[in-house]
């Protein structure tokens, strides 16, 4: 008796994984103990941790920066619209401008909250590049590889804290920090670019907006910075988003140039 009490309560633990792995991989991501709950409530926890620490994170003040924050929303919203994206109608998809001119980053939080670099507002050159490099980041929320990471890092430990809300404020603290820092496999990282493409492929935008920025920070075969040292290579990316917008038949060419110049004008 005391054998099948055990064994109950592993096996309903392994239907519930399975249960969640299936559901990952038909609706974006792989292997995964969270579910899109589980996503949300860390993504909140998160986001919050960001907005308390101003001197890590000084998020742009909506004041006075209206038009820049509705530009960049307003592509954040066309490529959530694209019907391509996982858990479009599922996450909050909250952008933050970080007022940080020499960073060239963005990054995205479990549950849709996504943060944008004025440095990298300010460094791409066209309208495509940078709904290019939104469409990736919206790609790690939405495939969930956050949560995907967690699972490998910390498993069922991390999946309790997250359940009955009694997170170590280290580990969100931690969180904040190595998501802001790109800290995604190279896997999720290719899979981000080809999202990307794909969210951009039915738009009137060069649907390889990404590759700009690959071409631009290593100035067409110069050295890559060193945060991009623990990923693919550029190089690499740049001719994958190309050849995946080309097999896709995306057939959109637009970059906006001139708008997007006016709206980096705006930025205060």
């Amino acid at each position: 008796m005391i054998a099948k009490k055990i064994i109950i309560p592993i096996l309903l633990v392994a239907v519930a994984v399975i249960s969640w792995q299936c559901s990952a991989l038909k609706k974006g991501g792989g292997f995964n103990l969270f579910s899109i709950e589980d996503d949300k409530a860390l993504g909140l926890q998160v986001s919050q941790q960001i907005a308390s620490d101003p001197k890590q994170f000084p998020i742009l003040p909506e004041r006075g920066n209206e038009e820049v924050y509705k530009y960049v929303r307003g592509l954040t919203t066309q490529l959530l619209r694209s019907g391509k994206v996982a858990h479009a109608n599922d996450f909050d998809w909250k952008v933050q401008i970080v007022n940080d001119d020499k960073t060239l980053n963005a990054f995205a939080v479990p549950g849709g909250h996504l943060y944008v670099y004025t440095g990298l507002i300010k460094f791409l050159d066209t309208e495509d590049q940078l709904a290019g490099v939104m469409g990736h980041e919206i790609a790690h929320a939405a495939q969930r590889h956050s949560t995907q990471q967690m699972t490998k890092l910390y498993g069922l430990d991390a999946l309790r804290q997250i359940v009955t809300g009694k997170q170590d404020p280290g580990l969100v603290e931690q969180l904040a920090l190595s998501l802001a820092s790109l800290k995604f496999s190279r896997k999720h990282e290719a899979e981000a670019d080809e999202q990307s493409v794909l969210y951009l492929c039915n738009s009137s935008l060069n649907a390889a907006g990404a590759a700009g920025f690959f071409e631009k920070i290593t100035g067409k075969g110069g050295t890559p910075p060193e945060f991009l040292s623990t990923h693919p290579d550029p190089g690499n990316r740049v001719k994958d988003i190309k050849a995946k917008a080309q097999s896709l038949g995306c057939k959109g060419n637009k970059t906006n140039k001139t708008e997007y110049e006016k709206m980096k004008k705006l930025l205060k």
